[in-house]
């Protein structure tokens, strides 16, 4: 068989911001998928750090799993917390920084 996930468990109930640890002074990712047209990574990243601004060529999808995030898009800044959602549209320039440490699963959907 041939699974398009990895570095996750097939057939268990997870909770995903278990999957990922905080490391001091770090952004770190761990990739669940990749294809060419969508891609489902976690992230930690540690009080201070952040995704600096950059656009993708597909809609990106945040969830916030734990801590709180600042995500600006477009010139906007949005403060997202734990359990909430935010899309960051194609082609709008945007990133992210931690407020305080936070996880986030990020799904990308690229046409």
């Amino acid at each position: 068989m041939n699974n398009l996930m990895r570095n996750i468990e097939f057939s268990k109930v997870l909770n995903l911001k278990d999957l990922i640890s905080y490391q001091e002074g770090q952004v770190i990712s761990k990739t669940i998928a990749q294809i060419p047209t969508s891609n489902i990574t976690l992230f930690s990243l540690d009080k201070g750090e952040g995704i600096s601004t950059h656009v993708t060529s597909g809609d990106a999808m945040v969830q916030i799993l734990d801590g709180t995030a600042e995500i600006t898009i477009g010139g906007n800044v949005f403060i997202l917390k734990s359990g909430e959602t935010i899309i960051m549209p194609s082609d709008i320039p945007h990133g992210l920084k931690a407020v305080e440490k936070f996880k986030m699963l990020l799904t990308v959907v690229k046409y």
